[in-house]
């Protein structure tokens, strides 16, 4: 039988697919076949539906026999399964420390290898079989932005090779509890449920523990999961965030089958010599079994930790050893090891490319001979993509291709594994399902109802509020060919800035990039930065636009442009005029007066009176007056020259000034995508709701010239495009309409007009 299941394996290893095989009922078929306990033939074939052997068989036979041999084959697989982990534990040399813990993955075949090629290779047949559409549990400790990036990568490593459900287990701060609950609920993968957890609540659990890794409290959390997971639960993988995986997880998952009645803990060796001492003089790691174990990839089976005691036997350990050790090194593996070398058979060791440590001077290549062999990379060096190893390139490829992999592409739906919709799908299912795919605008409508994954701080981002809540912040949003907007932003305005950037998944790592090498961006860490990811063919500048908005935490914001500059001093000027405008007892929108340039380089005005002089000899014009006067024209520049007072102006048709308003004003109306109408809905929804339109003195900003945008050329160049926009005018006008009664009457009459 065992010659069947490698020709089985061999089909698919040349397909540099690691799978299980399935026995399922042969007809004229020629391939190796079994007999079965009831005198049928069966078939060897690999599960995946894209194999040779798969495609021959018609649909119809093939659904018929799956149905009739579907527990047969389950039992079948569990005693191979069974069978081979018996003889893998008979196996003599098996990984590292086989005295210690029983080996996961051997067969009787390795018999005859050297005690180097069992610790490398990995033949198909030592899969253990995964139930489809069993549920995977998965762990990871998250703390801070930088580890929230880190996290994303790991999961899309994750989700592309997957077949099975999966339920994440987040232990967070607050910081990255915001960032990974609002990237998964605006993510929306199918058969993927995702819990949080407070780290706070634990941190009392760990923080007697001194620990001089760089990890801090949270490189201790993994000791308490038995705790902070649910009590259900009864075994849960658990990852670093610096994990990449190359192979299906519910190959991991299947170890736990193999573990003996006594195992609790499934490890990898560590691959440093870091606890055999000899690093330095006097090096004095904590005790462990030999080279002791990697705490980066870890199976828990946590219903026997809680049986035996696990909360207080790794505080004894850890007490006892702090008597003499003072401190933990490296975190929570200091404690694991401590605890395993007390108590050797609760161990399951994991052959180590399911951990291939790439840290400096580790042992991480004897874990592969081939690129099939890898299944898990962990960047475990402070250094990570920069660490040492002959087949680097390699690694960082592969992690570079999850890095910049498109995340939308990976909500699809496991096939045969019923999903439990939530209720946002199910409400967004309903709305695309009533739309008409015959009206010329559906497009428009349906780019609406599209849900774009959402990244926030993106960057490391810190702020403090100020006393006074008086404090704004400037809110833009911007796409890739803004971006060298953003040092000159940041050089204009000191105070807290809030950009949501529309972007690919490489998109985002190019900006990233730039972002760590410019001396003014990386040095700014009052700006939050908010990736919201491409989808589909419309630029959704009023969504991109309310991220930004949503995101801001001061009291009031200042709503503008990227490609426009404000004036040097126009973040203490706005803060002085929102105390003398009464705003937080008034609505009041303040006006910003708009210019531009048509010049790249510029002799940026110092002043009013040094802008009214570079106006008057026509290097400075009025924002858009030759091309579209009514977007500016209420602001009443002839006024604002020798205004020295804030002085109200009246709503007039396409109004479309930048303003400073409380941080609760309206949202943007998401149904303008693209070019047209975005700004002007917003302020007339402004004055609907009767804010008093103020324009400000002694404030300017200044738009610098750039290339036009994709989208204003569409508008320029497509008739339809221009017509759904006036369709879509008109039912914003009757949507304010119901909104806000008679009041709202005069938007309809004034654009009637026009």
């Amino acid at each position: 039988m065992l010659s069947f299941v490698s020709w089985c394996c061999k089909i698919n290893c040349s397909r540099n697919a690691q799978v299980a095989c399935c026995l399922l009922p042969a007809d004229s078929l020629t391939a190796p076949r079994i007999p079965s306990s009831d005198g049928r033939s069966l078939l060897l074939t690999p599960c995946l539906a894209d194999t040779p052997a798969a495609q021959v068989l018609e649909r119809a036979v093939l659904e018929s026999r799956v149905r009739e041999v579907e527990e047969e084959n389950r039992q079948i697989r569990l005693q191979l399964s069974q069978s081979q982990g018996m003889a893998g534990q008979a196996a003599d040399g098996n990984y590292g420390n086989q005295q210690w813990g029983a080996s996961a993955d051997t067969g009787p075949e390795d018999g005859d290898n050297t005690a180097e090629e069992k610790n490398n290779h990995t033949g198909c047949p030592r899969s253990p079989t995964v139930q489809k559409c069993e549920l995977i549990h998965v762990a990871c400790v998250c703390a801070g932005h930088n580890a929230s990036r880190d996290v994303v990568t790991l999961v899309k490593s994750v989700l592309f090779h997957r077949r099975n459900p999966l339920h994440f287990h987040f232990i967070t701060d607050t910081v990255a509890n915001r960032i990974l609950s609002s990237l998964f609920q605006s993510w929306m993968v199918p058969s993927v449920q995702v819990s949080f957890y407070d780290a706070d609540e634990l941190k009392s659990e760990v923080s007697w523990i001194p620990n001089k890794h760089y990890s801090g409290i949270y490189g201790l959390m993994k000791l308490t999961l038995t705790k902070a997971l649910p009590s259900d639960l009864s075994k849960v993988i658990v990852l670093d965030t610096d994990i990449t995986f190359a192979t299906d997880i519910a190959e991991l998952w299947g170890i736990f089958r193999k573990f003996t009645d006594k195992q609790v803990i499934g490890l990898v060796e560590n691959q440093s010599d870091w606890y055999l001492g000899n690093l330095w003089k006097n090096h004095k790691p904590w005790p462990a079994l030999g080279r002791g174990f990697n705490t980066g990839v870890i199976l828990l089976y946590l219903e026997r930790l809680r049986r035996i005691g696990w909360e207080q036997m790794w505080r004894l350990t850890a007490e006892r050893e702090l008597m003499s050790m003072l401190s933990t090194s490296l975190a929570d593996q200091d404690i694991f090891n401590a605890f395993i070398k007390q108590n050797p058979v609760l161990v399951h060791q994991l052959p180590c490319f399911w951990n291939v440590q790439l840290s400096d001077h580790t042992r991480s290549e004897q874990c592969y001979t081939e690129v099939s062999d890898l299944k898990v990379i962990h960047w475990n060096s402070p250094k990570k993509l920069r660490v040492k190893n002959k087949h680097v390139e390699f690694f960082r490829n592969l992690y570079l291709t999850f890095l910049e992999y498109d995340g939308n592409l990976l909500r699809r739906e496991l096939f045969g594994c019923p999903t439990q919709a939530s209720p946002e799908s199910i409400k967004l299912q309903k709305a695309l399902e009533e739309l008409d795919e015959d009206d010329q605008c559906y497009d428009f409508r349906r780019e609406r109802l599209t849900v774009h994954r959402v990244h926030l701080y993106f960057l490391q981002y810190d702020y403090t509020p100020t006393e006074d809540n008086t404090d704004i912040t400037l809110v833009a949003q911007l796409s890739m060919d803004r971006l060298q907007m953003l040092e000159a932003i940041c050089k204009h305005w000191e105070g807290p800035i809030s950009l949501a950037l529309y972007m690919s998944d490489a998109e985002a790592q190019q900006f990233l990039r730039y972002a760590q090498a410019s001396e003014v961006l990386k040095n700014r860490k009052n700006v939050g930065y908010h990736i919201v990811y491409k989808e589909g063919q419309f630029y959704p500048v009023n969504l991109v636009r309310n991220v930004a908005l949503k995101n801001a935490n001061t009291p009031y914001v200042f709503l503008t442009d990227v490609d426009f500059l404000p004036m040097y001093g126009l973040y203490d000027y706005l803060r002085k005029s929102v105390v003398q405008m009464d705003m937080a007892h008034t609505k009041k929108a303040l006006v910003v007066p708009a210019f531009e340039t048509l010049r790249y380089r510029l002799s940026f005005p110092k002043s009013k009176a040094e802008l009214l002089s570079m106006l008057d000899m026509g290097t400075l014009y009025t924002f858009r007056y030759h091309v579209w006067p009514k977007g500016h024209a209420p602001t009443n520049y002839a006024k604002w020259r020798t205004a020295t007072t804030p002085y109200k102006v009246e709503w007039e048709p396409d109004f479309e000034p930048y303003v400073v308003v409380r941080r609760e004003c309206p949202e943007y109306d998401q149904r303008f995508v693209g070019f047209g109408w975005n700004k002007v809905s917003h302020i007339m929804e402004l004055d609907a709701q009767e804010y008093d339109l103020m324009v400000l003195p002694n404030a300017f900003m200044i738009h610098m010239p750039h290339a036009p945008s994709f989208d204003i050329s569409k508008f320029r160049s497509s008739s339809s495009y221009r017509n759904c926009l006036n369709t879509l005018k008109d039912e914003f006008h009757q949507d304010l309409s119901r909104k806000y009664g008679s009041a709202a009457l005069k938007y309809l009459t004034a654009q009637r007009n026009i």
